[in-house]
């Protein structure tokens, strides 16, 4: 009963809101103990979150269910400077929501366990009020517009739900192997951009058709082995998520409303320097450019929705996470960590990026988990994501001239996050 009920608040919870941009759109960490050390989890077994981050771990996590939830705080700003009557800034409206996550394992035997884990994948997020720019600028006859000169507010709400439930097993007693098959649930939303129906394939597929949905799957497997008394490392992969197509915007996105989940590997070393005192490191490769929809140049010769139709630009990038826990009593564990991942967004795509605004690089995290007389825990964990800025040359020009026209003025999109959790879990 206690199982159900959590699984699901977690599925109408988790579809309420998604906004994470930190790794591009990938969360810093998943887990609250993860999340308060930078997001490196590759190498630990502290909780019930192997299915998001390696599902080896879930061999040495005990008997367990973890459930968490975060409130986020992202501020997005975009503005256009040197195309005169276009010229303008704004904020987007959103700025809070809530993110939750749970996870359960149960030990099946000295070297079988069985689990589920249930997470926001990550998510892109922008709300920007329409009518700042004036009557007719954008076009004869044109309304009060918003920064794309479409008409009424501007933005994207994109939000991915996966629920991993995985098989750990021990091929010897400090090594273990694992295995999550993913199921994916995703939403998305796009509103404001009535002014690219000329450049799209399907321009009543294109945007303000409310939310759509679609289902997708995929893999990730694991490793985790101590190799010494004091070290531990561990290694995960996970497939691309293949996904229905969002059919509402087959006019909009890459490949006819295609938007997958891209392919993407850790790495990790956990060092227990002292009884009280461990360093944990992971390296992560997200393979942004395996999904048309997201690496596609916004720039291209053929119109929004075909196979090689615009998209975000998005690169390939690489994500450091180092966290340090120490263990200053029986009940209390202190945790900081710091993420640091490359910005996947170019100058030469910066318009379509003030959708989604994924350029943050450096993530300063704390946390802590007291642990109750009854053996179950409290984990809290808080997140700074530092402000960062991209600016490119505008391509509204070159959309509205039909190409004769080359970008000119210049847009800056710029973001800085907070976020705060909670997570308590009980010990079974």
């Amino acid at each position: 009963m206690k199982f159900t009920r959590v699984f699901a608040f977690m599925a109408l919870a988790g579809l309420a809101g998604s906004a994470y941009a930190t790794n591009g759109y990938f969360s810093h960490g998943y887990g609250m103990k993860a999340m308060g050390m930078g997001g490196a989890a590759t190498a630990s077994s502290d909780d019930a979150f192997g299915g998001a981050n390696n599902p080896a771990s879930m061999a040495f996590a005990g008997d367990r269910i973890d459930l968490g939830a975060s409130l986020f705080n992202p501020n997005r700003s975009a503005s256009r400077t040197g195309l005169g009557p276009l010229d303008m800034s704004v904020d987007s409206d959103s700025e809070y929501f809530v993110m939750p996550e749970f996870g359960m394992t149960k030990q099946m035997s000295s070297q079988l366990a069985l689990g589920v884990t249930v997470y926001g994948n990550g998510g892109m997020n922008s709300d920007y009020a329409g009518g700042q720019i004036a009557a007719g600028v954008c076009g004869p006859g044109a309304p009060a517009s918003n920064m794309l000169c479409g008409q009424g507010d501007l933005g994207v709400d994109l939000m991915q739900l996966v629920v991993a439930p995985t098989i750990a097993y021990k091929v010897a007693p400090n090594h273990s192997i694992g295995i999550s098959p993913l199921i994916g649930y995703q939403m998305f939303e796009a509103k404001g951009l009535q002014a690219f129906s000329g450049n799209s394939s399907a321009p009543t597929q294109l945007t303000n058709n409310g939310h759509d949905s679609a289902w997708g799957f995929g893999v990730r497997i694991g490793y985790m082995g101590q190799i010494t008394p004091t070290v531990t490392i561990g290694a995960a992969y996970a497939s691309k998520m293949k996904f229905e197509e969002f059919d509402e915007y087959a006019g909009l996105f890459a490949e006819q409303g295609g938007f997958d989940i891209p392919e993407n590997y850790s790495l990790g070393v956990a060092w227990q320097a002292t009884p009280a005192f461990k360093l944990a490191l992971d390296y992560q490769r997200i393979s942004y450019s395996d999904v048309n929809s997201i690496a596609n140049q916004s720039l291209v010769p053929f119109p929004l929705g075909a196979d090689n139709g615009p998209g975000f630009g998005w690169q390939d990038i690489d994500v450091w996470k180092l966290g340090a826990e120490y263990k200053y009593s029986q009940q209390l564990t202190l945790r900081a960590g710091w993420n640091h991942g490359d910005n996947p967004i170019t100058p030469a795509n910066v318009t379509f990026n003030i959708l989604a605004p994924g350029v943050i690089e450096d993530h300063l995290t704390l946390g802590f988990t007291y642990t109750l007389a009854s053996g179950n825990e409290l984990t809290m964990s808080y997140m700074h994501a530092f402000s960062n800025d991209v600016s490119g040359a505008s391509i509204l020009p070159v959309m509205a001239s039909g190409g004769t026209q080359p970008p000119s003025g210049t847009e800056t999109i710029e973001m800085d996050q907070n976020l705060l959790g909670i997570q308590y879990s009980w010990k079974m």
